[in-house]
């Protein structure tokens, strides 16, 4: 199972956005306080709508205390100054998917954590800022999800013909 881990996110709409992706992928979603918001936010609560149930969260206190728990064999940080591009990597059940803050993207010190597998980005053209959080995680979760099969999810089987 995925596991999307947010190093201190700000805005509860993303984050509420985040346990609406991991309820419909199965993903695990881990938050590293401190938070920028209480978890009882209505902004969040409305972002996830009725999805807090059915998905798996878990909020640590520290980075160490994360990673101690979740054990990552890998450990994707996710950056503007990543050397590969998400599609790059070839995804594992048990990958950690790990963000930084809206305002800042992940400290010098969390990129440069022992435990990193690899600095990862998404491509954007020349001169943007950044994506918006949820979309980020929702951009890399989607597609390491497609290369494990979408495992889990229902699925109709499509035809061969070509859509034009």
């Amino acid at each position: 199972m995925l596991r999307i881990l947010f190093y201190s996110p700000e805005i509860p709409g993303n984050t509420g956005n985040a346990i609406r992706l991991a309820a419909v992928t199965g993903a695990e979603l881990h938050l590293v306080e401190p938070l920028g918001f209480d978890l009882d936010d209505t902004k969040l609560r409305r972002a996830g709508l009725d999805y807090h149930d059915l998905a798996v969260l878990t909020v640590h206190p520290n980075l160490e205390t994360a990673l101690a728990k979740l054990q990552p064999a890998r450990l994707f940080a996710y950056t503007a100054e990543g050397e590969r591009t998400y599609s790059d990597i070839q995804y594992r059940p048990d990958d950690v998917l790990l963000f930084g803050p809206e305002s800042m993207g992940l400290p010098a010190s969390v990129k440069s954590h022992r435990a990193v597998t690899a600095r990862v980005r998404l491509p954007m053209l020349p001169s943007r800022r950044s994506l918006n959080l949820a979309n980020s995680a929702s951009i890399v979760v989607y597609e390491a999800w497609r290369q494990l099969g979408f495992e889990g999810a229902l699925i109709k089987q499509s035809s061969t013909e070509e859509i034009s």
